[in-house]
């Protein structure tokens, strides 16, 4: 036990006294100076921590190699030809959720990054996000739109096509997430890169071109997630018996995060089907908007006020 005499010794040094009568501490006037010395200090600190937050862009800064062409090509970028418009089927919903759905999905969530797997592409099947065209015009490289589409074969098929090197530009292809008909999630290219996962394409009338040898596509401001197409729809023609219910949780968990993350409109989900401007693409076929409506409303990404 500290003898008294000392106590009081500490208490002085701290600047610290007792009031003989109540036992209570009271503080010198210097001990009030130095208190709130250091409180203004941290909450400058604190300040000055959050001011530094990073950005979006400063993020795509940072992965970024420097991607934008140094060779500005004279006159302007070719026009994006006219898309059709898009009318999402996702509603806002906000009440009418199923709470066993709702109660499956959070503790699916609690556990997600365990349940993600990452195996990387190749990097010639990938990019950095451009923020600037051929012609030296300003580009926005943020995403702000989700193409979904289906692997057309197995999974681990997909996955072996990119990690496979192609040197030649027209072979390059990516998702950035691949989803299993298990409801396993395979992480193939980090979301602030730019995947190759739509050729010809545009999105409301928007692409971007990134490469002077080739027409506009919506890699530039894209994420692309692809399902496992199950075994009766191996092939490009026809419909098939659908995804499953675990690829349905999967798909709107990861779903979810992207549009936390990125700040995007759920209605700006879209299929590669609309986005290509070839017409030769169909994916995801047989898809079901209800399923996933559901299970996005369950994690309360359709309320929006």
């Amino acid at each position: 036990m500290v003898p008294d005499h000392l106590n009081r010794v500490w208490l002085k040094a701290l600047g610290l006294l007792r009031n003989p009568g109540t036992g209570i501490l009271l503080a010198t006037t210097s001990t009030l100076v130095l208190v709130l010395s250091l409180v203004g200090f941290t909450a400058e600190k604190s300040t000055e921590r959050i001011a530094r937050k990073p950005s979006l862009l400063d993020l795509l800064d940072e992965v970024a190699r420097d991607s934008d062409s140094k060779k500005v090509l004279p006159g302007q970028q070719p026009d994006a030809p006219k898309a059709e418009s898009w009318s999402s089927p996702l509603a806002q919903q906000c009440s009418g959720i199923d709470q066993s759905m709702r109660s499956r999905l959070l503790a699916k969530r609690r556990k997600l990054p365990q349940l993600r797997q990452s195996i990387p592409a190749d990097p010639t099947n990938f990019g950095d996000r451009f923020r600037s065209n051929p012609w030296g015009q300003a580009i926005n490289p943020v995403p702000r739109v989700v193409v979904l589409h289906e692997t057309v074969y197995s999974l681990s098929s997909a996955v072996n096509t990119f990690l496979t090197p192609h040197p030649r530009d027209e072979d390059q292809v990516s998702y950035h997430t691949l989803v299993g008909l298990d409801g396993s999630i395979v992480d193939v290219v980090d979301p602030l890169k730019r995947a190759y996962g739509a050729g010809y394409s545009a999105f409301l009338g928007e692409w971007a071109v990134t490469n002077a040898e080739f027409d506009g596509s919506v890699n530039n401001f894209a994420l692309h997630l692809s399902l496992e197409t199950p075994d009766d729809g191996h092939g490009s023609h026809g419909d098939h018996s659908g995804y499953t219910a675990a690829q349905y949780d999967a798909l709107a968990l990861v779903l979810d995060g992207w549009l936390e993350r990125f700040e995007i409109d759920p209605a700006a989900i879209t299929t590669h089907r609309h986005v290509d401007l070839g017409g030769a693409r169909a994916d995801p076929r047989s898809f079901s908007w209800s399923d996933l409506q559901k299970r996005l409303a369950a994690l309360g990404s359709l309320c929006q006020s």
